[in-house]
Protein backbone atom coordinates (compact mmCIF):
# COMPACT_ATOMS: atom_id res chain seq x y z
CA UNK A 1 0.00 0.00 0.00
CA UNK A 2 1.48 3.35 -1.05
CA UNK A 3 -0.43 5.45 1.47
CA UNK A 4 -3.48 5.54 3.67
CA UNK A 5 -6.91 5.17 2.19
CA UNK A 6 -9.19 8.20 2.51
CA UNK A 7 -11.71 8.15 5.37
CA UNK A 8 -14.51 7.63 2.85
CA UNK A 9 -13.08 4.40 1.46
CA UNK A 10 -14.53 1.06 2.47
CA UNK A 11 -13.16 -1.93 4.27
CA UNK A 12 -14.41 -5.50 4.21
CA UNK A 13 -15.78 -7.15 7.32
CA UNK A 14 -17.17 -10.65 7.17
CA UNK A 15 -17.72 -10.40 3.43
CA UNK A 16 -19.67 -7.13 3.71
CA UNK A 17 -18.33 -3.77 2.68
CA UNK A 18 -18.71 -0.93 5.15
CA UNK A 19 -17.27 2.57 5.28
CA UNK A 20 -13.87 2.57 6.93
CA UNK A 21 -13.69 4.50 10.17
CA UNK A 22 -11.41 7.57 9.96
CA UNK A 23 -8.06 6.79 11.58
CA UNK A 24 -6.90 9.37 14.09
CA UNK A 25 -3.63 9.50 15.98
CA UNK A 26 -3.95 11.38 19.25
CA UNK A 27 -0.54 12.50 20.41
CA UNK A 28 -0.29 13.59 24.03
CA UNK A 29 2.72 15.47 25.30
CA UNK A 30 3.76 16.08 28.90
CA UNK A 31 1.67 18.91 30.31
CA UNK A 32 -0.88 19.10 33.09
CA UNK A 33 -3.58 19.56 30.44
CA UNK A 34 -3.00 15.91 29.37
CA UNK A 35 -6.01 14.91 31.47
CA UNK A 36 -8.25 16.97 29.18
CA UNK A 37 -7.16 14.84 26.22
CA UNK A 38 -9.25 12.03 27.73
CA UNK A 39 -12.38 14.02 26.91
CA UNK A 40 -11.10 14.69 23.38
CA UNK A 41 -10.43 10.96 22.94
CA UNK A 42 -13.94 10.14 24.13
CA UNK A 43 -15.47 12.50 21.57
CA UNK A 44 -13.49 10.89 18.77
CA UNK A 45 -14.36 7.32 19.72
CA UNK A 46 -18.05 8.02 20.38
CA UNK A 47 -18.38 9.64 16.96
CA UNK A 48 -17.00 6.57 15.18
CA UNK A 49 -13.30 7.38 14.77
CA UNK A 50 -10.60 4.75 15.14
CA UNK A 51 -8.10 6.35 17.54
CA UNK A 52 -4.56 5.35 18.43
CA UNK A 53 -3.07 7.21 21.38
CA UNK A 54 0.65 7.94 21.31
CA UNK A 55 1.69 9.58 24.60
CA UNK A 56 5.17 10.80 25.36
CA UNK A 57 7.02 9.44 28.38
CA UNK A 58 6.30 12.71 30.21
CA UNK A 59 2.58 12.49 29.36
CA UNK A 60 2.36 9.13 31.10
CA UNK A 61 3.37 10.86 34.35
CA UNK A 62 0.02 12.70 34.17
CA UNK A 63 -2.30 10.04 32.68
CA UNK A 64 -1.40 6.34 32.75
CA UNK A 65 -1.21 3.90 29.88
CA UNK A 66 -4.20 1.89 31.13
CA UNK A 67 -6.48 4.92 30.82
CA UNK A 68 -5.54 5.56 27.19
CA UNK A 69 -5.95 1.88 26.30
CA UNK A 70 -9.36 1.61 27.97
CA UNK A 71 -10.73 4.76 26.33
CA UNK A 72 -9.35 4.06 22.85
CA UNK A 73 -9.89 0.30 22.73
CA UNK A 74 -6.33 -0.17 21.45
CA UNK A 75 -3.01 -1.02 23.09
CA UNK A 76 -0.92 2.06 23.71
CA UNK A 77 2.39 2.26 21.89
CA UNK A 78 4.99 4.48 23.48
CA UNK A 79 8.39 3.24 22.28
CA UNK A 80 9.99 3.13 18.85
CA UNK A 81 11.22 -0.41 19.58
CA UNK A 82 7.90 -1.83 20.80
CA UNK A 83 6.75 -4.42 18.24
CA UNK A 84 9.71 -3.44 16.09
CA UNK A 85 8.74 -6.02 13.46
CA UNK A 86 5.74 -3.79 12.59
CA UNK A 87 7.90 -0.65 12.30
CA UNK A 88 5.52 1.48 14.40
CA UNK A 89 7.49 4.70 13.99
CA UNK A 90 6.62 4.62 10.27
CA UNK A 91 3.35 2.69 10.21
CA UNK A 92 1.33 4.79 12.66
CA UNK A 93 1.83 8.11 10.88
CA UNK A 94 1.57 6.62 7.41
CA UNK A 95 -1.83 5.02 8.07
CA UNK A 96 -3.43 8.03 9.77
CA UNK A 97 -6.10 10.29 8.29
CA UNK A 98 -5.41 12.90 10.97
CA UNK A 99 -2.79 13.47 13.65
CA UNK A 100 -3.74 15.77 16.52
CA UNK A 101 -1.39 16.62 19.37
CA UNK A 102 -3.23 17.82 22.48
CA UNK A 103 -1.76 19.20 24.57
CA UNK A 104 1.25 20.30 22.54
CA UNK A 105 3.93 21.65 24.87
CA UNK A 106 6.56 24.21 23.89
CA UNK A 107 9.06 21.35 23.76
CA UNK A 108 6.84 19.36 21.38
CA UNK A 109 6.33 22.36 19.06
CA UNK A 110 10.11 22.91 18.98
CA UNK A 111 10.82 19.27 18.13
CA UNK A 112 8.14 19.18 15.44
CA UNK A 113 9.37 22.43 13.86
CA UNK A 114 12.97 21.23 13.75
CA UNK A 115 12.31 17.64 12.71
CA UNK A 116 13.66 16.10 15.88
CA UNK A 117 12.56 12.47 16.22
CA UNK A 118 13.61 11.13 19.62
CA UNK A 119 10.45 9.19 20.56
CA UNK A 120 7.48 7.49 18.91
CA UNK A 121 5.30 10.60 18.72
CA UNK A 122 7.92 12.79 17.06
CA UNK A 123 8.72 9.94 14.63
CA UNK A 124 5.01 9.69 13.85
CA UNK A 125 4.87 13.42 13.06
CA UNK A 126 7.73 13.03 10.58
CA UNK A 127 6.06 10.14 8.75
CA UNK A 128 2.51 11.52 8.68
CA UNK A 129 1.22 12.49 5.24
CA UNK A 130 -2.16 13.59 6.50
CA UNK A 131 -3.39 16.82 8.12
CA UNK A 132 -1.73 17.60 11.46
CA UNK A 133 -3.33 19.70 14.20
CA UNK A 134 -1.49 21.03 17.26
CA UNK A 135 -3.39 22.30 20.31
CA UNK A 136 -0.75 24.10 22.40
CA UNK A 137 -0.93 24.42 26.18
CA UNK A 138 1.74 26.13 28.29
CA UNK A 139 2.34 29.14 30.49
CA UNK A 140 1.87 32.55 28.89
CA UNK A 141 5.58 33.42 29.02
CA UNK A 142 6.44 30.22 27.15
CA UNK A 143 3.75 30.81 24.49
CA UNK A 144 4.90 34.41 23.95
CA UNK A 145 8.62 33.55 23.82
CA UNK A 146 10.16 34.37 20.41
CA UNK A 147 11.36 30.79 20.00
CA UNK A 148 7.86 29.37 20.45
CA UNK A 149 6.37 32.02 18.15
CA UNK A 150 8.90 31.17 15.45
CA UNK A 151 8.35 27.42 15.84
CA UNK A 152 4.60 27.98 15.56
CA UNK A 153 5.04 30.10 12.43
CA UNK A 154 7.27 27.42 10.89
CA UNK A 155 4.67 24.70 11.47
CA UNK A 156 1.92 26.86 10.01
CA UNK A 157 4.00 27.63 6.91
CA UNK A 158 4.36 23.90 6.39
CA UNK A 159 0.59 23.46 6.40
CA UNK A 160 -0.02 22.34 9.99
CA UNK A 161 -2.95 23.78 11.90
CA UNK A 162 -1.71 25.26 15.18
CA UNK A 163 -4.71 26.29 17.28
CA UNK A 164 -4.32 29.45 19.33
CA UNK A 165 -4.41 28.67 23.07
CA UNK A 166 -7.29 29.91 25.17
CA UNK A 167 -7.01 32.56 27.87
CA UNK A 168 -7.83 31.55 31.43
CA UNK A 169 -6.60 29.81 34.56
CA UNK A 170 -3.25 28.06 34.14
CA UNK A 171 -1.29 25.84 36.52
CA UNK A 172 -1.26 27.24 40.05
CA UNK A 173 -2.57 30.78 40.57
CA UNK A 174 -1.51 32.04 37.10
CA UNK A 175 -3.99 33.32 34.54
CA UNK A 176 -3.28 34.23 30.94
CA UNK A 177 -3.05 32.94 27.38
CA UNK A 178 -1.79 29.38 27.18
CA UNK A 179 -4.72 27.31 28.41
CA UNK A 180 -5.74 24.27 26.35
CA UNK A 181 -8.98 25.10 24.48
CA UNK A 182 -12.11 23.22 25.42
CA UNK A 183 -11.86 19.61 24.12
CA UNK A 184 -15.28 19.93 22.44
CA UNK A 185 -13.98 22.87 20.41
CA UNK A 186 -10.71 21.11 19.54
CA UNK A 187 -12.82 18.21 18.30
CA UNK A 188 -14.94 20.58 16.20
CA UNK A 189 -11.80 21.96 14.51
CA UNK A 190 -10.49 18.43 13.89
CA UNK A 191 -13.82 17.41 12.35
CA UNK A 192 -13.58 20.28 9.86
CA UNK A 193 -9.96 19.43 9.04
CA UNK A 194 -10.94 15.80 8.43
CA UNK A 195 -13.90 16.84 6.29
CA UNK A 196 -11.63 18.86 3.98
CA UNK A 197 -9.09 16.07 3.63
CA UNK A 198 -5.35 16.45 3.00
CA UNK A 199 -5.60 19.97 1.60
CA UNK A 200 -3.12 22.65 2.63
CA UNK A 201 -4.78 25.10 5.04
CA UNK A 202 -5.58 27.79 2.47
CA UNK A 203 -6.04 30.53 5.05
CA UNK A 204 -2.68 29.95 6.74
CA UNK A 205 -0.92 33.25 7.28
CA UNK A 206 -4.18 35.18 7.00
CA UNK A 207 -5.88 37.32 9.63
CA UNK A 208 -9.65 37.36 9.48
CA UNK A 209 -12.38 39.09 11.47
CA UNK A 210 -15.82 37.55 11.99
CA UNK A 211 -18.82 39.05 13.78
CA UNK A 212 -21.55 36.91 15.31
CA UNK A 213 -24.71 37.15 17.36
CA UNK A 214 -27.13 40.05 17.63
CA UNK A 215 -26.65 43.56 18.95
CA UNK A 216 -28.85 44.98 21.70
CA UNK A 217 -29.88 48.63 21.96
CA UNK A 218 -30.79 49.57 25.55
CA UNK A 219 -34.04 51.37 26.33
CA UNK A 220 -33.43 51.54 30.07
CA UNK A 221 -31.35 49.53 32.57
CA UNK A 222 -33.53 46.41 32.12
CA UNK A 223 -34.91 46.55 28.55
CA UNK A 224 -33.44 46.56 25.07
CA UNK A 225 -34.28 46.27 21.39
CA UNK A 226 -32.75 43.09 19.98
CA UNK A 227 -33.19 40.20 17.58
CA UNK A 228 -33.26 36.40 17.51
CA UNK A 229 -29.71 35.78 16.27
CA UNK A 230 -27.98 33.01 18.25
CA UNK A 231 -24.52 33.55 16.77
CA UNK A 232 -24.25 29.96 15.52
CA UNK A 233 -23.47 30.91 11.91
CA UNK A 234 -20.79 33.39 12.94
CA UNK A 235 -19.24 30.87 15.30
CA UNK A 236 -19.23 28.29 12.49
CA UNK A 237 -17.40 30.82 10.32
CA UNK A 238 -14.82 31.45 13.05
CA UNK A 239 -14.34 27.74 13.73
CA UNK A 240 -13.92 26.77 10.06
CA UNK A 241 -11.50 29.65 9.43
CA UNK A 242 -9.35 28.46 12.33
CA UNK A 243 -9.42 24.92 10.94
CA UNK A 244 -8.16 26.32 7.64
CA UNK A 245 -5.20 27.95 9.35
CA UNK A 246 -6.37 31.55 9.81
CA UNK A 247 -5.70 33.78 12.79
CA UNK A 248 -9.28 34.65 13.77
CA UNK A 249 -10.76 37.51 15.76
CA UNK A 250 -14.41 36.89 16.66
CA UNK A 251 -16.59 39.85 17.63
CA UNK A 252 -19.33 38.18 19.67
CA UNK A 253 -22.51 40.14 20.30
CA UNK A 254 -24.61 38.76 23.14
CA UNK A 255 -24.06 35.05 22.57
CA UNK A 256 -24.10 32.18 25.05
CA UNK A 257 -22.00 29.81 22.95
CA UNK A 258 -18.66 28.32 24.07
CA UNK A 259 -15.64 30.06 22.59
CA UNK A 260 -14.34 28.32 19.46
CA UNK A 261 -10.88 26.81 19.81
CA UNK A 262 -8.03 28.91 18.47
CA UNK A 263 -10.07 32.11 18.20
CA UNK A 264 -9.54 35.47 19.89
CA UNK A 265 -12.96 36.56 21.17
CA UNK A 266 -13.99 40.18 21.81
CA UNK A 267 -17.38 40.64 23.51
CA UNK A 268 -19.60 43.51 22.35
CA UNK A 269 -23.15 44.59 23.15
CA UNK A 270 -24.59 47.41 21.05
CA UNK A 271 -24.18 48.31 17.39
CA UNK A 272 -21.85 51.17 18.29
CA UNK A 273 -19.66 48.87 20.38
CA UNK A 274 -19.54 46.43 17.46
CA UNK A 275 -18.63 49.27 15.08
CA UNK A 276 -15.70 50.40 17.23
CA UNK A 277 -14.42 46.83 17.64
CA UNK A 278 -14.83 46.00 13.94
CA UNK A 279 -12.99 49.08 12.70
CA UNK A 280 -10.13 48.39 15.11
CA UNK A 281 -9.88 44.67 14.28
CA UNK A 282 -10.12 45.28 10.52
CA UNK A 283 -6.96 47.37 10.47
CA UNK A 284 -4.70 44.34 9.98
CA UNK A 285 -7.22 41.85 8.58
CA UNK A 286 -7.09 40.20 5.16
CA UNK A 287 -10.83 39.52 5.29
CA UNK A 288 -13.81 40.69 7.32
CA UNK A 289 -17.05 38.70 7.45
CA UNK A 290 -19.91 40.47 9.20
CA UNK A 291 -22.37 37.73 10.17
CA UNK A 292 -23.83 39.48 13.23
CA UNK A 293 -27.41 40.72 13.09
CA UNK A 294 -26.94 44.45 13.71
CA UNK A 295 -29.85 46.57 14.88
CA UNK A 296 -30.76 49.17 12.25
CA UNK A 297 -32.17 51.53 14.87
CA UNK A 298 -31.67 52.49 18.51
CA UNK A 299 -33.76 54.52 20.94
CA UNK A 300 -33.09 58.23 20.62
CA UNK A 301 -33.15 58.58 24.40
CA UNK A 302 -31.85 56.15 27.02
CA UNK A 303 -33.83 56.21 30.25
CA UNK A 304 -31.42 56.11 33.20
CA UNK A 305 -34.12 54.52 35.38
CA UNK A 306 -36.55 51.72 34.63
CA UNK A 307 -39.50 52.98 32.58
CA UNK A 308 -42.51 52.55 34.86
CA UNK A 309 -45.94 51.25 33.94
CA UNK A 310 -48.53 53.68 35.28
CA UNK A 311 -52.21 52.81 35.71
CA UNK A 312 -54.47 54.55 33.22
CA UNK A 313 -51.57 55.90 31.18
CA UNK A 314 -50.31 54.73 27.78
CA UNK A 315 -46.55 54.45 27.46
CA UNK A 316 -44.75 57.36 25.85
CA UNK A 317 -43.79 56.70 22.21
CA UNK A 318 -40.23 55.52 21.67
CA UNK A 319 -38.39 57.57 19.06
CA UNK A 320 -35.79 55.64 17.08
CA UNK A 321 -32.68 56.90 15.28
CA UNK A 322 -30.50 55.11 12.74
CA UNK A 323 -27.48 53.12 13.78
CA UNK A 324 -24.29 53.41 11.71
CA UNK A 325 -24.07 51.05 8.73
CA UNK A 326 -21.00 49.07 9.80
CA UNK A 327 -20.78 46.85 6.71
CA UNK A 328 -21.01 49.81 4.33
CA UNK A 329 -18.38 51.71 6.32
CA UNK A 330 -15.97 48.76 6.29
CA UNK A 331 -16.53 48.30 2.55
CA UNK A 332 -16.02 51.96 1.68
CA UNK A 333 -12.95 52.45 3.85
CA UNK A 334 -10.90 49.29 3.32
CA UNK A 335 -8.23 49.19 5.99
CA UNK A 336 -5.80 47.35 3.71
CA UNK A 337 -5.38 47.07 -0.07
CA UNK A 338 -7.07 43.91 -1.33
CA UNK A 339 -9.06 43.37 1.87
CA UNK A 340 -12.12 41.20 1.21
CA UNK A 341 -15.35 42.21 2.93
CA UNK A 342 -18.42 39.96 3.17
CA UNK A 343 -21.76 40.44 4.86
CA UNK A 344 -25.05 38.71 5.59
CA UNK A 345 -28.56 39.78 4.65
CA UNK A 346 -31.52 38.22 6.44
CA UNK A 347 -34.66 38.69 4.34
CA UNK A 348 -38.30 37.62 4.72
CA UNK A 349 -39.55 38.28 1.15
CA UNK A 350 -38.17 38.99 -2.34
CA UNK A 351 -34.96 37.49 -1.00
CA UNK A 352 -32.75 37.70 -4.09
CA UNK A 353 -34.05 41.07 -5.29
CA UNK A 354 -33.55 42.62 -1.86
CA UNK A 355 -30.18 40.93 -1.57
CA UNK A 356 -28.88 42.31 -4.86
CA UNK A 357 -30.04 45.80 -3.93
CA UNK A 358 -28.34 45.50 -0.54
CA UNK A 359 -25.10 44.23 -2.12
CA UNK A 360 -24.95 47.32 -4.35
CA UNK A 361 -25.79 49.61 -1.44
CA UNK A 362 -23.26 48.09 0.99
CA UNK A 363 -20.38 47.91 -1.49
CA UNK A 364 -19.02 44.63 -0.13
CA UNK A 365 -17.43 41.85 -2.19
CA UNK A 366 -19.78 39.06 -1.10
CA UNK A 367 -23.22 39.01 0.49
CA UNK A 368 -24.81 35.89 1.95
CA UNK A 369 -28.56 36.19 1.46
CA UNK A 370 -30.85 33.90 3.40
CA UNK A 371 -34.52 33.74 4.25
CA UNK A 372 -35.40 34.00 7.92
CA UNK A 373 -38.54 33.57 9.98
CA UNK A 374 -40.78 30.56 10.45
CA UNK A 375 -38.04 28.61 12.19
CA UNK A 376 -35.45 29.28 9.46
CA UNK A 377 -31.83 30.32 10.10
CA UNK A 378 -32.03 31.93 13.57
CA UNK A 379 -31.07 29.53 16.34
CA UNK A 380 -30.93 26.45 14.09
CA UNK A 381 -28.01 24.14 13.30
CA UNK A 382 -28.63 24.35 9.53
CA UNK A 383 -28.90 27.09 6.94
CA UNK A 384 -29.67 27.64 3.27
CA UNK A 385 -28.55 30.66 1.30
CA UNK A 386 -27.29 32.23 -1.90
CA UNK A 387 -23.92 33.99 -1.90
CA UNK A 388 -24.01 37.01 -4.21
CA UNK A 389 -20.77 38.48 -5.52
CA UNK A 390 -20.00 42.02 -6.59
CA UNK A 391 -18.75 40.46 -9.83
CA UNK A 392 -22.32 39.34 -10.64
CA UNK A 393 -21.89 35.77 -9.43
CA UNK A 394 -24.55 33.88 -7.48
CA UNK A 395 -23.55 30.71 -5.61
CA UNK A 396 -26.39 28.68 -4.11
CA UNK A 397 -25.77 26.93 -0.79
CA UNK A 398 -28.15 23.97 -0.31
CA UNK A 399 -29.77 23.30 3.04
CA UNK A 400 -27.24 21.77 5.40
CA UNK A 401 -25.06 22.35 8.47
CA UNK A 402 -23.89 25.90 9.04
CA UNK A 403 -20.28 24.71 8.89
CA UNK A 404 -20.82 23.77 5.23
CA UNK A 405 -22.08 27.24 4.38
CA UNK A 406 -19.09 28.65 6.28
CA UNK A 407 -16.60 26.54 4.33
CA UNK A 408 -18.16 27.52 1.01
CA UNK A 409 -18.01 31.19 1.93
CA UNK A 410 -14.34 30.87 2.89
CA UNK A 411 -13.73 29.19 -0.49
CA UNK A 412 -15.13 32.29 -2.18
CA UNK A 413 -13.19 34.64 0.11
CA UNK A 414 -9.91 32.74 -0.40
CA UNK A 415 -10.31 32.94 -4.17
CA UNK A 416 -10.47 36.75 -3.91
CA UNK A 417 -7.50 37.26 -1.60
CA UNK A 418 -4.29 38.68 -3.00
CA UNK A 419 -1.30 36.30 -2.76
CA UNK A 420 0.75 36.46 0.40
CA UNK A 421 4.29 37.79 0.15
CA UNK A 422 6.41 35.07 -1.41
CA UNK A 423 3.43 33.32 -3.04
CA UNK A 424 3.17 35.49 -6.15
CA UNK A 425 4.27 33.55 -9.18
CA UNK A 426 4.43 30.29 -7.22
Amino acid sequence: MNGPQGPEQAEESGGATAPRRPRVVLGVSGGIAAYKACELLRRFTESGHDVRVVPTEAALRFVGEATWAALSGHPVETEVFDRADQVPHVRIGREADLVVVAPATADMLAKAAHGIADDLLTNTLLTARCPVVFAPAMHTEMWEHPATRENTATLRRRGCVVIEPATGRLTGPDTGKGRLPDPAEIFAVCRRVLARGPLRPDLAGRRVVVSAGGTREPLDPVRFLGNHSSGKQGYALARTAAARGARVTLLAANTALPEPAGVDVIRVGSAEELRVAALAAAKDADAVVMAAAVADFRPAVYAPGKIKKRDGEDPAPITLVRNPDILAELSAERARPGQVVAGFAAETDDVLANGRAKLARKGCDLLVVNEVGGGKAFGTEDNEAVVLGADGSATPVPFGPKEELADLLWDLVAARLAPLAGEAGA
